[in-house]
């Protein structure tokens, strides 16, 4: 009988090491995917979820612990210079995210890819973004910030602007503060509100000249060809001529020879 009660009690402790493992590893896993990273704040509530504070912080890359339920990210006033391709890769609960008073100046192809449609507003101001790269904003709907940037407005930007996703409004924050040409007068304005301008008119002009060349090119080939071929003609013509001439004259001797030899 005392068999029994030891076995029990053997079990009950197995049993309870077990689950006190499992709470263990839980808490583990739950503690990984949930706590802050480091050097930033971090606040949550039921309402607006969890918050990550990353700003002033003299930061030069993207915290690469940013917890994976993170809801707002605020990562302004610090020396990023670039966006990388899928730097908030597994962010997929991402709602707004706050890059503005940076030093950005390239957003790679896919630097938003990780939160995609969560996305609701991205913050893009005051940096130092001068060529729109449209592969950059791959899969986003969100309103987007973009002021206070040294957009250059060439024709990559006129063909680039219609294969975004970005909020239509968005895109009035893009003010050209350099143009090509020169001359067309969109210093200052917001490129969208000016849809009677056509930046790609000096590339459509290039290509005009470009055909009117090769066209030129083909129509001086066709004129060569026919001058040498009219040249060549010429030259048998007047060979066969001087041989049509020649027959006569031996046809001729050969009716004096003829009667000669009947004379005789």
């Amino acid at each position: 009988m005392p068999l029994l009660p030891d076995w029990l009690l053997r079990h009950s402790v197995v049993t309870c090491l077990l689950l006190h493992s499992l709470v263990l590893m839980t808490f583990c896993f739950h503690h990984a995917a949930t706590s802050c990273c480091k050097s930033c704040y971090c606040s949550e509530s039921e309402t607006s979820g969890k918050t990550v504070r990353c700003s002033n912080l003299q930061l030069t890359e993207i915290p690469p612990d940013i917890p994976n339920d993170t809801r707002r990210i605020y990562l302004d006033f610090n020396l990023f210079t670039t966006i990388p391709t899928n730097a908030f890769a597994g962010l997929s609960h991402l709602t707004e995210l706050d890059l503005s008073h940076n030093e950005l100046s390239q957003l790679e192809a896919g630097a938003f890819r990780g939160p995609g449609s969560s996305l609701q507003f991205l913050d893009l101001s005051f940096n130092k973004l001068v060529n729109f790269n449209p592969e950059a904003f791959e899969g986003l709907r969100a309103r987007a910030n973009l002021t206070n940037n040294p957009w250059h407005c060439d024709c990559n930007l006129q063909m680039a602007m219609p294969r975004v996703d970005l909020e239509p409004a968005s895109l009035t924050g893009i003010v050209c503060q350099t143009s090509d040409p020169e001359e067309i007068g969109v210093k200052g304005l917001a490129f969208l509100l000016a849809p009677d301008i056509d930046l790609c008119v000096v590339m459509k002009r290039t290509t005009d000249v470009a055909m009117l060349v090769v066209m030129f090119g083909w129509f001086a080939m066709v004129i060569s060809y026919l001058v040498y071929y009219v040249r060549a003609n010429q030259e048998d013509a007047r060979r066969h001529l001087e041989y049509l001439k020649s027959l006569p004259s031996r046809q001729g001797k050969s009716d004096e020879s003829s009667t000669i030899s009947t004379v005789v």
